[in-house]
């Protein structure tokens, strides 16, 4: 062992403790393990909990042996004695007694150590030894410590979910212990140990309402995991789940766990049909779940198919186009289980027009009407077809009356009993009956109309079309048939014939080519919610600013995003005229939405994701994201808006870095603007030749530890570019050397406790060579400082960035 290692520790020397530090870390490496033993030996003997000073020594002597490892790269060579000490406090007391909410010695050493080992959460030979031991601290009361392990242990199920997974039991026991943070973990263990978690699968969904969004997410995507690879074990949960419904942030999510539920076990959606349609009424883009319920649970049996057959058929007739592909292959699938229903003669039906309303009454005439002439209905289908394939020669009109007339005929009067009992149900008033001709027409008028009014929604969407592109596209409309058969050649009329302008126009909620496109999940949402996130961000961007660039980078906590925000008036004397104040935070999906819903805000139309600013946040997105996370569309469309404590967290961490001195929300100029452009007439003061911005006594701490309290009193003048103090308290006697403002690297609060948000007396002054530590009189003038100081370091390192640029 180093002589002064054997010193400190063999004697408990705590004058020669701090020297420590000026020894090269190459120079100590080789003893790190020996000094852990005996720091080990010192924390287990009988008056450790009493000796100040061996606790003093003890901190000291962990903190630069973890420096050394860390500097060295030598974790693994050192991990068994580091490993050894941490499992060693396991046996002492870690849960602060009474009022005392102090940490106790050994929790304080557990502390110290946990972020040295489980930063190495990639490294395999460290995380066998460290998982089982972080595993057992979960349970020993210690809130602080549990919450550090949390966040470690849910990196390590990033890197190495099998070792974690033989202590899946553990890790669940402690969720619903309330440490909700490690549920981030149990999908990454689930795959390992789905058994574990089915045990506790109810108590896991009840505590949904206990959670925060984020956490919230986490066990969502637990439940999704489930319901594809085992979606039995969830069907006793589906009153549970049912109920979270009305959780906009959660509808989604839970809907398609319903649908993999409803395919293994369709009898236990069977009592929840009723609220499914009522949701499907209120919030159309989840129609297309609730249409897959329906269609799974009618496979229960014909009486069952049909109940579900007429909900479906009204839908038919009344959606948009986009969804009708999913509807008729749910029809399909229960007509073709139970050909009785139509007569069979359902493959006709569907093959008989392009018309989803016809398609839609003739089902529903036949669900309601099971003894109208089979032979009847079959006619109906072979002239409307035999209209079809005669369409192309001849005089056509002419044709369609023949066509028309020998249908008539053929339904003669049961058509007729059907449509004047329909219209005497209606209305009292006299109907008038509509011939098939007059009704083809119509569904065509109504299919034009709807196009039209398409247009018109999102011409204004559209930079620059071309008015004179004359090429005929292919058909806005596709046969139905097409959904199911190959066997027929797709028609196309006159009036469904579209240019490619109009094409561009029209499609801006669907994804990918051909008239089968999936919806735009983010489009629907966002038109849907236009009004609700206007609302949002003009209250939102008065508290929170919205970055102007953001790159996702990868830390030793995860994805972060490394935000730039700027000024941009961009004055004389602006702080931020030629840099940007950076900000690195653990929250980018967070900052991801904010920004996509700030973009919404100021767009008069829905974006889609063909957008370029919604593709560049998307790029982002998939940045942060796991393998089988939620797409982008899909975590968007979670929820509206942010939740206020979300934003209250932003708002904590803006404060922590002190945002808010160097910027403030304008409502003239309706943005953040820096403090210089938010206060021109402080401006002329501050920047004249060797006007202090603000001077006074402050207390200098002479040694870095933080539990031996010395401090100097000095008096301090915040000038130009430059923090100049003296050596006593008069502002006369001689001065030491300054520092340099361009040099300071960072400003920050020194906090006695992480949870504590007050502002404390104390901060700090990070140089390239040296750190101050400073403190006022009272918080009043801490605040007055470190606003001052941040200022004057913005300018100083503006203003040489400016002349740099000048030079250049």
């Amino acid at each position: 062992m180093h002589q002064l290692f054997s010193q400190v520790l063999g004697q408990r020397d705590l004058s020669r403790a701090g020297d420590l530090f000026s020894l090269e870390d190459a120079d100590i490496e080789d003893c790190l393990s020996q000094a852990l033993d005996q720091i080990k030996a010192i924390s287990c003997s009988p008056d450790y909990l009493t000796n100040d000073n061996d606790q003093a020594v003890v901190e000291i002597c962990i903190t630069r042996i973890t420096t050394a490892i860390r500097e060295t790269g030598s974790i693994e060579r050192h991990s068994t004695a580091l490993v050894g000490l941490w499992e060693s406090c396991l046996e002492h007391n870690l849960t602060p007694q009474g009022e005392n909410t102090e940490d106790t010695p050994h929790a304080k050493i557990a502390s110290d150590i946990t972020s040295c080992i489980l930063q190495n959460y990639s490294c395999p030979s460290v995380m066998v030894l460290a998982v089982p031991v972080a595993v057992r601290f979960l349970q020993r009361g210690n809130r602080e410590l549990s919450r550090n392990m949390s966040s470690y242990l849910s990196l390590a199920a990033i890197a190495k979910a099998d070792l974690l997974a033989e202590h899946t039991e553990a890790i669940t026991i402690s969720v619903l212990g309330g440490n909700h943070m490690l549920l981030r973990v149990l999908p990454s263990v689930y795959p390992k140990q789905p058994d574990t978690i089915h045990h506790h699968l109810g108590n896991l969904t009840a505590m949904m309402p206990q959670l925060e969004s984020t956490e919230q997410q986490h066990l969502i995507r637990l439940i999704q995991m489930v319901a594809e690879q085992h979606p039995l074990m969830l069907s006793p949960q589906v009153p549970t789940l049912v109920g979270y419904l009305g959780n906009q942030s959660l509808t989604e999510a839970l809907l398609g766990a319903l649908v993999d539920v409803s395919q293994a076990s369709p009898s236990s959606l069977v009592s929840f049909l009723s609220p499914l349609r009522i949701l499907g009424q209120q919030c159309p883009a989840f129609l297309a779940h609730v249409t897959k319920i329906h269609g799974a649970v009618g496979i229960i049996s014909e009486t069952h198919a049909h109940s579900s057959l007429v909900y479906l058929v009204s839908l038919l007739g009344s959606m948009e186009h986009s969804f009708h592909h999913t509807l008729l292959l749910e029809v399909r699938a229960l007509t073709d289980r139970y050909p009785s229903l139509l007569g069979g003669c359902g493959k006709d039906i569907y093959r008989m027009s392009n018309s989803f309303t016809a398609i839609a009454r003739l089902l529903g005439r036949r669900l309601e009407e099971k003894s109208t002439s089979e032979h009847t209905v079959h006619t109906l289908a072979k002239s409307h077809l035999a209209f079809q394939s005669d369409g192309g020669g001849g005089a056509p009109e002419q044709q369609l009356q023949v066509k028309i007339q020998a249908f008539e005929e053929k339904l003669g009067d049961t058509v007729e009993d059907e449509e004047e009992e329909a219209a005497g149900e209606d209305s009292p008033a006299p109907q008038r009956r509509y011939s098939l001709s007059q009704t083809v027409r119509e569904e065509r008028r109504e299919m034009r109309f709807n196009r039209s009014k398409s247009l018109a929604l999102n011409a204004v969407r559209s930079r620059s079309i071309n008015s004179d592109e004359g090429e005929d596209g292919e058909g806005v409309e596709l046969s139905t048939d097409s959904a199911f058969s190959n066997t027929l050649p797709n028609h196309h009329s006159e009036n469904h014939e579209v240019s490619p302008a109009e094409r561009k126009l029209t499609d801006g909620s669907l994804v990918g080519k051909g008239e089968w496109a999936e919806p735009d999940r983010l489009y629907i949402h966002l038109r849907d919610n236009m009004e609700m996130i206007g609302d949002f961000c003009k209250v939102m961007v008065q508290q929170i600013p919205i970055p102007e660039q953001c790159v996702i980078e990868d830390s030793s906590r995860g994805c972060a995003a490394k935000l730039s925000f700027s000024c941009p008036l961009k004055g004389h004397y602006c702080l931020y005229a030629k840099s940007c104040f950076n900000l690195t935070s653990q929250q980018p999906h967070l900052w991801i939405h904010i920004m996509l819903l700030h973009s919404q805000s100021k767009s008069s139309v829905p974006l889609s994701t063909r957008d370029e600013c919604v593709q560049k946040l998307g790029s982002l997105w998939e940045k942060t994201q796991l393998k089988g996370a939620h797409s982008f569309s899909m975590a968007m469309t979670q929820q509206t808006t942010p939740h206020k404590k979300d934003l209250d967290n932003l708002q904590i961490q803006l404060e922590e870095v002190r945002f808010f001195d160097l910027f403030g929300y304008s409502e003239e100029e309706g943005g953040w603007l820096c403090f210089m452009c938010n206060n021109p007439e402080k401006a002329t003061v501050v920047n004249q030749e060797g006007q202090p911005l603000i001077e006074g006594k402050l207390k200098e701490k002479q040694v870095r530890w933080k539990f031996i309290k010395r401090w100097k009193t000095r008096y301090f003048t915040l000038a130009g570019n430059q923090l100049l103090f003296r050596r006593g308290k008069s502002k006369d006697e001689l001065d030491d050397i300054p520092i340099e403002l361009s040099k300071v690297q960072s400003v920050k609060v020194v906090a006695k406790k992480r949870r504590d948000r007050g502002l404390p007396r104390a901060f700090e002054i990070f140089t390239d060579s040296k750190t101050y530590v400073l403190k006022a009189q009272d918080e009043k003038h801490a605040e007055e400082w470190l606003q001052c100081i941040n200022v004057a370091v913005a300018q100083a390192k503006e203003r040489e960035n400016r002349e740099t640029t000048t030079y250049l």
